[in-house]
Order: C-alpha cells, then sequence, then structure tokens
C-alpha cells in the first residue's frame, strides 16, 4: 500500500512521529494508501526550510520565477492522464471530469500567475516640484496555505501559484481526504528543479496541521479555504496575532429563474450548477427560486432531467455523478435530506444512497435530489448541505424573491436568469454575494476577483488580488 509522504527542504520524507492515517477510496469504501499524521514538529520544520528558501527566492527576478512556475505547469499538462485519474480515485468524482477541469485548471492557476507577475504595475504619484512617491510591493515571507478536498489540486494550486509567484516561501496543507494529487505534485517541483524550501507541504489533520500553520508565529498570512466554522477557528486565532488572512467559506448561492429567460438554456444549466461535483462546489446553486408563471413546467422539466443522470463509479464513462468524498459526508447530506421531509419538503427525486455492483458496492454514491415545498427560512433552505441536493420553490415579484436570496447568513455567488437587462443589473446590484452570474454559471475568468460576503469569507482571491494579498505595499517618498 504506498505511504504518502511530506515534502519538506526539497526532500519527500516520512512524518517525525512515524504515525500514519488511512486514506480511503470514496468509490469503493476501502483504504487505498496511508496519510502522514504529522504534527507541531513537521510544520516546525517545513517553516524553517521556508525561512531558510525566502531571501534567495524573493530576491530573484520575477522572470526566473516565472520559469519555475511555467514549468511546473507544463509538467501538470505532461501527467494530465496520471494526476486525473488519481484524483478521481482519491476523490471519487468522475474521471472525465478531472481531465476536462480539474487538472487543466491546475496548470492554469500557474500559468496566469506566472505571466500575471510580469504585467503587474506599482504606482507614481507626483508631487509637483515638490516630491514625487512610487509604491513597491514585497513578498510578505512565509504563507500558509491551507485547502479544501472538493477540488484538491485545483484549488490547491490556486492558493500556492501566486504566493510563489510574488516571491513568498509556502508551507502548505492539502486536505487529509483528498491528498494524493499535492503529493504528486511535490515529486513534479523536484523535477523541474524548484529550490529546496520554497514549497513545503505537510500533511495530516485540520486539528494538528492546520491549526499550528494558523498560530505559528512565523507565518504571518494564511490562505484558507473551506468550511465557515473552521474560517471562524481560524480568525479567532490569527486576527490578535494581527495575521493577514483571506477566508474562502461557505456558500448557500440562489438560483434565480424568471420567466423571461431562455428556458432551455436555463434548464441545461441549472441542472449541472446543482449537481456538478455531486454538488461539492462552494458555487452550486442549492436553492432554486422560479418565477411563478413558469414554476410547474420548469420543475417537472428539471424533475425530469435529472432522472436521467446516472449515478457510477468514476471510470464509468456515462456517470454524471461519482461518489462524495467520504462517508461521514454522505450520512450528512442524507441527514439533510430525512431534515427537510420533517419540515415538510417533498422529495421529487432522489434522496437515497445508490448501491452499485461488484467493488463498488461499498462506495458513497447519492441520487441527484430536488426538495419541493419548504418555506425559504428553513434549516434546509437556510445551512450548507454541499451535496447533490437543492429545493425548488415559486416566487411572484423581484422584491420577494430578492428577500429569499439574501435571507442566509452566507453571500458567495448567485445566478440570475432573466432577458430583461434593466432586472438583470438591478438584481446584480441588490445580491448580497461577492459573485453574480448573469445567465451563466462558473463562467470564470482568472483576472477576476473571487469571494464572498457575510460568512462566506474575508478578502478576494483570483487575478491582481491575489498578488497583492501575498505582499505588502510600501511607500517611497523622495523630496525633490
Amino acid at each position: 500500500m504506498e505511504k504518502i509522504q511530506n515534502y519538506i527542504g526539497g526532500k519527500l520524507c516520512e512524518p517525525q512521529s512515524g504515525n500514519y492515517l488511512d486514506n480511503y477510496n470514496p468509490a469503493t469504501g476501502a483504504v487505498y494508501s496511508l496519510i502522514p499524521d504529522s504534527d507541531k514538529s513537521d510544520v516546525d520544520k517545513a517553516v524553517i526550510a521556508a525561512k531558510n528558501a525566502f531571501p534567495a527566492w524573493a530576491a530573484l527576478s520575477s522572470e526566473k520565477r516565472m520559469g519555475f512556475l511555467m514549468a511546473i505547469a507544463d509538467k501538470i499538462e505532461e501527467n494530465l492522464e496520471d494526476l486525473a485519474l488519481a484524483e478521481s480515485k482519491d476523490n471519487g468524482k468522475p474521471l472525465w471530469l478531472s481531465k476536462a477541469v480539474d487538472i487543466p485548471r491546475a496548470a492554469s492557476n500557474f500559468r496566469f500567475y506566472a505571466t500575471a507577475i510580469m504585467h503587474d504595475k506599482t504606482d507614481c504619484f507626483d508631487m509637483g516640484e515638490v516630491a514625487i512617491n512610487y509604491t513597491i510591493r514585497k513578498p510578505i515571507g512565509v504563507a500558509g496555505c491551507i485547502s479544501p478536498w472538493n477540488l484538491p489540486l485545483y484549488l490547491f494550486t490556486w492558493k500556492i501559484a501566486p504566493a510563489l509567484a510574488t516571491g513568498n516561501c509556502v508551507v502548505a496543507k492539502p486536505s487529509e481526504v483528498t491528498p494524493m494529487t499535492a503529493y504528486l505534485l511535490s515529486k513534479i517541483c523536484t523535477e523541474v528543479g524548484l529550490p529546496d524550501g520554497v514549497l513545503n507541504i505537510v500533511h495530516g489533520l485540520g486539528h494538528k496541521v492546520g491549526a499550528t500553520i494558523t498560530e505559528h508565529p512565523e507565518i504571518p498570512v494564511i490562505s484558507f479555504t473551506g468550511g465557515t466554522s473552521t474560517g471562524q477557528q481560524i480568525a479567532r486565532v490569527a486576527a490578535p496575532m494581527f495575521k493577514k488572512m483571506s477566508l474562502e467559506l461557505g456558500g448557500k448561492n440562489p438560483n434565480i429563474i424568471f420567466a423571461d429567460c431562455d428556458f432551455d438554456d436555463a434548464l441545461s444549466t441549472t441542472k449541472r450548477s446543482s449537481f456538478a461535483n455531486q454538488g461539492q462546489i462552494c458555487l452550486c446553486g442549492s436553492r432554486i427560486f422560479v418565477e411563478r408563471p413558469i414554476y410547474e413546467k420548469f420543475r417537472d422539466a428539471f424533475v425530469a432531467q435529472t432522472k436521467k443522470m446516472v449515478v457510477g463509479h468514476p471510470l464509468d464513462e456515462k456517470a454524471k455523478l461519482g461518489a462524495v468524498v467520504s462517508k461521514d459526508h454522505m450520512e450528512k447530506v442524507l441527514s439533510y435530506v430525512e431534515l427537510a421531509k420533517e419540515e415538510g419538503g417533498t422529495v421529487l427525486v432522489g434522496g437515497k444512497r445508490v448501491i452499485l455492483d461488484g467493488e463498488y458496492a461499498n462506495g458513497y454514491y447519492l441520487e441527484p435530489t430536488i426538495i419541493e415545498g419548504l418555506p425559504f427560512n428553513c434549516r434546509t433552505n437556510q445551512e450548507e448541505i454541499f451535496g447533490p441536493v437543492v429545493t425548488i420553490m415559486p416566487f411572484d415579484t423581484e422584491e420577494e424573491v430578492l428577500g429569499y436570496a439574501n435571507s442566509t447568513k452566507y453571500g458567495l455567488s448567485s445566478t440570475v436568469w432573466t432577458s430583461n437587462l434593466k432586472r438583470a443589473h438591478r438584481m446584480a446590484g441588490n445580491l448580497d454575494s461577492g459573485i453574480v452570474w448573469i445567465n451563466t454559471w462558473l463562467l470564470r475568468d482568472l483576472r477576476t476577483p473571487f469571494g464572498g460576503v457575510k460568512q462566506s469569507g474575508v478578502g478576494r482571491e483570483g487575478g491582481f488580488e491575489a498578488l497583492h494579498f501575498f505582499t505588502e505595499p510600501k511607500n517611497v517618498c523622495i523630496k525633490l
């Protein structure tokens, strides 16, 4: 059985405790590899390596840092098949999805930030004959990057690429639920000759590794993506230490469909925005609001389309949904289906575990689920489920649906379907969301700021926002 290793100081190494955790294949429910059960001693070792590497890495020209990141991007693309297979096995998602989205996006993250540092700019303020000011940006030092399990390599690289591009060294923790592609990335970094200690990857549990990264006095900047409750814990620790924080947290995103929408486009995209990656994307539209004149037509068509979706193992080319990430998560999602029934909801389709044949019989598969008849303010409509479960309800007025949409503690993304341009602008302006999609979903431009409001997070990732997050501005004033 393969043992995953930490990557510290440019070397693959065992956890100092010698202890390991089981890593489960969600498609089969069986243990298939072992994860380092790292602790504070491993994080301390990684921080020392990062601090030692920082002066030389920060002093490199942007061109040279770009060269390393581009080489990593090239290697990710060269190893697309192997990385995609590893991601699907580790996470449970269909192989076609890993090949089409997860791994290509990981390469794009490195390539985007490698080139972005060549196009960043600084400000200059001319005070006439008195003085001139110019602002420069410097890397902060050792960055702590903690990433989630739903898009493992995709979101892992989304953090470390801008941190490295701007001259920081990194101590990173991938999710202990899906560690494999981060481990394979460490091998790629060795292959391309990334200087020792520039990137350090420490595997293990959140309360051991993640907590130590958060509270470590030599890590002044923390970038975290994950659940809101964990984000709150990080903020409680990091804020009194005056650490710079980026927290990308939960979502309970509204999908608002007006009667004047492009019906077929709204229907097909809603199916995707509801159940892509088994509903395990923070941007999925889990609350569907449909204007009453088309409510029954849309609901019936949506249910009919959902019934056709095939749930299968990751290597099944017909599968639209694979396994959810773990047994615990499967049970959590199923508990919300039961809660919805208790709250008066009707399950229109799905709601049950799927049992496949043969070696996949013990895998963590769920039917795509649509629930009707719930009030907007019930727990099912207010709490993040993060699985293939959506609710659907009618609305009559723009004001009414804005109230429904903005009623949760979250504010990550929203989707609006309408042919009315004025309404589209009004809705975009009034929705409490960091991201609003009009007549589309998950159409991403890496140059744009990404993040949420309320309890969906603090700060923004993406584009030059990320480059600025991992640097500190310094103004220089020269009297003439």
